[in-house]
């Protein structure tokens, strides 16, 4: 590997590991704690490669991108970033980021990557089609906590070789989940095989499913729908999948802890499924991110060729109080048939409630449920029903300790979000010392971001 690498990093020990390792390997290497330097050096010429954090003291290296591109379009650049979410990695990509890596990294990874790009140089644009293509038009968008919770777990489990159960309502983006998992994983480049219930009536079926993923993903559209002879096939062929074979994604509108209790889905198969459980919000549950998904169907419109449009702000608001039963489906329809029948260029109040169907609009609310149930009554079902999915063995030892994690990192990840990051506030919201909350956000692995509340 040679050439000349520009590495910017806040962190002094990244940037004396980054050095070491990628002069090792016969590169040369000018690494620095400042976006202003690099973009200086960039300017000059310097650099056949660059290595970017996004958080920078100076400023941020995904806005840098577009920048980067009008004065060196050849230059791959590699953004590595803690914000290891799925919407960083797909902003990277829709910057023309060569590639996108979550901290913490996998040094000798980011060094096959890095000789990747410096290999195909001059045409580095290239290398990034694959996660932009993949990505570009996935509404995975949102800011409220149950989404950045969601996108973090994506971001987890996304090389991981567990199995991957995706639950949620019809529209609310299951299968964009699953796409995303795919399309961000090391396997993006092998097949991603979709098979619903109709798909596999016989084990010559199942044979040839293996065959055509090869490597890639199966993804199993609404496992709850399946018939109990498909679900035999299934058990048969997690058993029999090779080293290196495809990974199982499934999706489920349906409750198959209840359909388990009820016999109508196999215990076999729900354990094979069930190696990580990602739960996609209903819209309803983030209503704050009703106007942002919007805005992005509004803009992908545009990008595809049709006029520039936008809402009027008490359109906005008509859009954002309305209960969307068909969650972020139904508002896509919604959205793209206001985009070709509205006549001017902003869209009205009046037109929104003219096509959206004659149902009671949502309170105000932040996702409130609609019933009135307490807490408590709302933690006991969810604990009744953990517990019934053992049948007739307990739980694994530690519950109480797994209960109470599970419980706090959403409301500290919420307090923080109300706050704006501020920690002091936080705890004074939560009624609690400020280094007992510092111990606690460290323990639970919560990363806090300052930011100006919006109201």
């Amino acid at each position: 590997m040679d050439g000349t690498v520009l590495v910017a990093d806040d962190d002094r020990t990244i940037r004396t590991v980054l050095t070491q390792a990628l002069t090792r390997a016969g590169c040369k290497v000018h690494a620095t704690a400042s976006l202003v330097t690099l973009m200086r050096w960039i300017a000059e010429g310097k650099g056949d490669l660059v290595i970017s954090d996004v958080m920078m003291p100076d400023g941020n290296g995904l806005e840098l991108l577009p920048a980067i591109r009008d004065l060196r379009p050849e230059l791959p650049v590699i953004i590595i970033s803690a914000q290891n979410t799925i919407m960083t990695a797909i902003q990277a990509s829709e910057a023309d980021a060569f590639d996108y890596l979550p901290k913490p990294f996998d040094l000798p990874d980011l060094m096959k990557r890095s000789a990747r790009a410096l290999g195909k140089r001059p045409g580095a644009a290239a290398g990034a089609a694959v996660a932009r293509d993949a990505g570009a038009d996935l509404p995975l968008v949102g800011r409220a906590p149950a989404m950045q919770a969601l996108y973090r777990l994506v971001a987890r489990v996304m090389n991981a070789d567990l199995p991957v159960l995706i639950s949620g309502e019809s529209g609310s983006g299951k299968s964009l989940v699953a796409r995303a998992i795919h399309d961000f994983s090391d396997r993006r480049a092998l097949p991603f095989v979709t098979v619903r219930n109709v798909d596999i009536d016989t084990p010559d079926a199942v044979t040839s499913l293996v065959a055509r993923a090869r490597g890639g993903s199966i993804v199993l559209d609404e496992a709850g729908d399946f018939s109990a002879g498909c679900q035999a096939y299934l058990v048969r062929l997690l058993d029999a999948l090779p080293d290196f074979g495809p990974r199982i994604i499934a999706t489920s509108q349906r409750d198959l802890a209840a359909q388990l209790a009820s016999g109508s889905f196999r215990e076999d198969l729900f354990y094979r499924l069930n190696g990580v459980t990602l739960t996609v919000p209903a819209l309803r549950e983030r209503v704050q991110d009703i106007p942002l998904l919007a805005d992005h169907f509004l803009a992908r419109n545009e990008r595809d060729g049709a006029p520039a449009k936008w809402f009027a702000k008490d359109a906005r608001e008509v859009l954002r109080r309305y209960r969307w039963p068909g969650n972020v489906r139904q508002l896509e329809h919604a959205v793209r048939q206001l985009a070709v029948t509205s006549q001017e260029p902003e869209i009205s109040k009046s037109a929104v409630e003219s096509l959206l169907p004659a149902e009671p609009v949502a309170p105000d609310r932040t996702g409130a449920p609609d019933s009135h149930e307490r807490l408590s009554a709302s933690i006991a079902r969810h604990l009744q029903r953990y517990f019934d999915l053992h049948g007739n063995s307990l739980p694994p030892p530690g519950l109480y300790g797994r209960i109470l994690k599970e419980l706090e990192i959403p409301l500290l990840e919420i307090a923080l979000a109300s706050v704006g990051g501020n920690q002091a506030k936080c705890a004074d919201l939560l009624g609690i010392n400020r280094n007992t909350l510092r111990k606690k956000l460290t323990a639970l692995d919560i990363r806090v971001t300052r930011h100006r509340k919006l109201m």
